[in-house]
């Protein structure tokens, strides 16, 4: 009898690792997650799997709890997905963002280096680590001219996965995640807030959505695609990095006006632009080409943009409704 293969997961409790849990999971893996020792009254994104996890404790800043929950497990695929991800947050702890994203990744290499049991590693960088870019859309071989500190560690990380691989041989890949959505996405990032306020306001909870600049430009796949990449990423036989993006730019205003569409109203109607949270749009769009992801790994989005933002805004439906009906 086969035993089923073993796989490792940082940010077992957030948004990517709940998704990439439950397709292992289907796949008949045995999965483990690290967690913060709090994740003990919730696994957060992943609680709903909790009876068929085992989950270790550990955090970013203390790299010998990773090397400890990876010589425990001995897990043939780590994935490495756990990293402070507010980029504003990293300009008020730039030292501690670097620490986190950096050093983890660095722990992670090392112990599977020295253990020497061939396990492979997907590393989630991003697409941020572009930056300034001179063009659009950023390929694997883009300069990269990152422009915060989160960026910046993010192109760190991305680059040890690199020269790691080269001269320990390592099977490391970096995957260079472009913005990724779902409805377990935290509320404050821009997706999930457009999406919340369009189901709470067309349900007489809310009455305006305040937003910064509406001409920004992103690339948004959802959350499950993204995962799945990472999945195929491992089972290749030679470990190269890829971009995991959608290869199509869309405004934050796009997003709002298919977001409100979903139930019925005209986003124009209830979107407020403060000018005090507008930022300068970006002189190179952050546009991701998934055109190697594609002809390599034969991996497609099975979820579009309109899909996405209607899924989102179905899912806050849902939940706002289910509590207002709450006695």
């Amino acid at each position: 009898m086969s035993t089923a293969r073993s796989a490792l997961i940082t940010g077992i409790t957030g948004q990517d690792g709940s998704f990439l849990a439950e397709l292992l999971l289907e796949k008949g893996y045995s999965v483990s997650g690290i967690a913060r020792p709090h994740a003990e009254r919730s696994l957060g994104c992943s609680e709903h799997l909790r009876e068929r996890l085992r989950v270790l404790r550990g955090d970013l800043l203390e790299v010998g709890t990773l090397r400890a929950a990876i010589e425990q497990v001995q897990p043939q695929e780590i994935y490495h997905l756990a990293a402070p991800s507010f980029v504003p947050a990293s300009w008020e702890h730039p030292g501690e963002t670097t620490g986190a994203i950096v050093g983890s990744c660095a722990a992670i290499l090392e112990t599977v280096r020295d253990l020497g049991a061939g396990t492979r590693v997907f590393v989630s960088a991003s697409g941020a680590m572009f930056g300034d870019a001179p063009d659009s859309p950023q390929r694997e071989d883009t300069p990269c001219r990152p422009t915060n500190p989160y960026a910046i560690a993010k192109l760190a990380a991305h680059q040890l996965v690199r020269v790691m691989r080269a001269h320990d041989g390592v099977f490391a890949c970096s995957g260079i995640t472009f913005n990724h959505e779902s409805e377990r996405r935290p509320e404050r990032f821009v997706t999930r807030k457009i999406a919340r306020a369009a189901a709470a306001i067309s349900l007489g909870l809310q009455q305006e959505l305040t937003l910064g600049s509406l001409d920004a430009i992103r690339d948004w796949s959802f959350a499950g695609d993204i995962v799945r990449a990472a999945w195929l990423m491992l089972q290749q036989e030679r470990p190269e990095d890829y971009v995991l993006a959608s290869g199509v730019p869309h405004t934050v205003a796009e997003f709002a006006e298919v977001a409100f569409a979903c139930v019925g109203l005209e986003a124009e109607r209830y979107v407020r632009v403060d000018p005090t949270l507008v930022r300068a749009v970006e002189a190179t769009p952050n546009v991701g080409d998934p055109a190697k992801a594609r002809a390599q790994l034969g991996w497609e989005p099975s979820v579009g943009f309109e899909e996405l933002a209607q899924r989102m805004v179905r899912a806050d439906l849902r939940s706002l409704e289910a509590v207002t009906t709450t006695p």
